[in-house]
């Protein structure tokens, strides 16, 4: 599967709403749902529960001893782990789907690697820095913000689905590996706040977003999801972005196709995703697209052809030569007004 193959089908997947399968909300608004959590029986994890959970047997310690290192509790309708706290060993914990809002108890599992409370309760993920954990996902919980989630190994965080309105809490210096971040799902306005330069992929998809803004620091980016926004310019683009490869903006406000030409500063820039803009139901979109664009091999899921690339490349000089005829005229006229 080529580069452009895989982002296809990233870009199907990215734009795919998750249901939000838990929660007990009702139709009575907010008083409604406090009410029904209040109904919500404690389920502690037991002893038992994670017996019958547990699995991978590996070597801990000096190598004498061995330990089971993951846990899979999904489903099980859970309220509380305060038990974690003594099964130190665990390195891969998949606590989705159950009914937390507290997950300080794994504050004591030193040893993780993977950590996953999708569809929970949560309104923080607030850990202590765990030295070894590598990913993290927290999607369709009801977090507010990224605080807490800061852990010097980690290469890959979602938190998509919440109720986040603005990126903070992301320390870049204690965040020197995360190279992808998900914020699908959530209600920004504006791409600002995500100051890690070590960021290599960034799915901002199905927010409110409007600005496109303080990306000028993510060098390494090579990834950018903006798919189902509300965004009509394209400033906000920066030359200092010199790895951005693919740029998804599919289902978004973009009228105009002239706003295209403010991605000239993306030397890289190879893959565009466009659709569902009102700029694409235009005849000549593809060409004016390649013109202002002449770099790009690929718009939407269809790489332009030679011949396309020849007749955008004649248009283009065209265009150029007319316009220095124009300047050179109206240079003349200037200066015949002034001898006058």
């Amino acid at each position: 599967m080529s580069d452009f193959e895989e982002q296809d089908y990233e870009e199907d997947q990215e734009g795919v709403e998750e249901p939000d399968l838990d929660h007990d909300e009702t139709e009575d608004g907010e008083g409604g749902e406090q009410e029904e959590e209040e109904k919500i029986p404690d389920v502690p994890l037991t002893e038992e529960m994670i017996g019958e959970n547990l699995s991978l047997l590996c070597k801990i310690g000096n190598g004498l001893a061995h330990a089971y290192v993951r846990l899979d509790v999904k489903e099980k309708e859970v309220t509380d782990i305060s038990v974690l706290n003594s099964y130190i060993h665990l390195r891969y914990v998949d606590l989705s789907a159950n009914k937390l809002k507290d997950i300080s108890p794994l504050n004591s599992l030193t040893h993780l690697l993977t950590l996953r409370c999708d569809r929970n309760m949560l309104t923080s993920a607030h850990l202590d820095e765990l030295p070894y954990l590598q990913t993290a996902s927290f999607s369709n919980n009801r977090l507010t913000s990224a605080e807490g989630a800061n852990h010097p190994l980690l290469e890959t965080l979602n938190i998509s689905f919440n109720e986040i309105t603005a990126v903070s809490g992301l320390d870049p210096s204690k965040l020197g590996r995360l190279h992808t971040l998900e914020l699908r799902g959530n209600k920004l306005t504006s791409t600002g706040g995500v100051n890690l330069p070590k960021l290599k992929n960034l799915f901002l998809g199905g927010n409110l977003i409007t600005l496109v803004e303080g990306l000028e620091r993510l060098e390494h980016l090579t990834t950018l999801h903006l798919r189902d926004n509300q965004i009509e310019k394209l400033d906000g683009f920066s030359d200092l972005m010199i790895n951005l490869q693919y740029l998804n903006l599919r289902g978004n406000n973009i009228g105009d196709v002239k706003e295209t030409a403010k991605l000239k500063c993306l030397p890289k820039l190879r893959a565009l995703i466009l659709s569902d803009n009102p700029i694409s139901d235009e005849d000549d979109y593809r060409m004016e697209v390649l013109i202002n664009l002449r770099r790009i091999e690929r718009l939407d899921k269809d790489e332009f052809t030679e011949e396309e690339r020849q007749e955008a490349e004649e248009i283009y000089e065209q265009r150029r030569a007319e316009q220095l005829a124009a300047e050179g005229a109206e240079e003349v006229i200037h200066s015949d007004g002034e001898d006058a």
